[in-house]
Parts: C-alpha cells; structure tokens; sequence
C-alpha cells in the first residue's frame, strides 16, 4: 500500500515540475516531462502485474490438471481427497463418509498425488 501511494506521491511532483516548466519555456518539452510517469508505469508493470498474471496462469493449470485421488488443500485451510471433477466442481472428502462439493477455484494447492 506506501509503494502506492509514494507513486501516486511521485506523479504529482512530477506534474507539477512539468507545469512549472511549461510556464518558462513556449513548448517542445512535454514528452520529455512524460518520460517519469512512463518509467513509474514499467516499472509498476513488471513488479505488481506481470507476476500476479504468472500466479494466475500457474493456479489454472493446476486446478485443470486435478483428478481423482489428488490430496489437495482449500483456501479454507481444509485437507481433503479429490473424489469427483465435474466442470467447475470438486467433489473431496475430507473425513469418513463426509464429502464436500466444492468450487474448483477454492482450492490451493495440490498436496500430493496419489
């Protein structure tokens, strides 16, 4: 949350030397005033966003790759035993004779496979 903010915080300081220097000079210099804000943008890419779709990418294909007999874990922190894969539904047993349909998407990790 602070590295928000201190770029927001950063934006506006930027903006603001920009319009200070457009009041001296009769113009030609705005792209070179825009080159901060694009460089806070990379940088903003690539720290934030870009991992945060790689640990999407790797969580779809481990939830695609669930079948029967994987122990997995729950984002509710349950353990349990993948008993049923239907299209957006598992099916896991977590003790003797207790079975839970889940949403695909509430699962974590798989544990084990069996």
């Amino acid at each position: 949350m602070w590295l928000l903010s201190s770029l927001v915080g950063s934006i506006g300081v930027v903006l603001a030397q920009c319009d200070q220097q457009g009041q001296g000079q009769a113009g030609g210099g705005g792209l070179i005033g825009l080159w901060p804000i694009i460089l806070i943008f990379v940088i903003f890419y690539f720290l934030l966003i870009r991992p945060q779709q790689k640990r999407q990418k790797e969580h779809q294909k481990m939830l695609e790759s669930l079948r029967k007999g994987d122990r997995v874990l729950t984002s509710g922190g349950i353990y349990g035993t993948v008993v049923g894969v239907k299209d957006d539904v598992v099916v896991v047993k977590i003790a003797e004779n207790v079975k839970v349909e889940l949403a695909k998407s509430a699962v974590s990790h798989i544990v084990s496979r069996d």
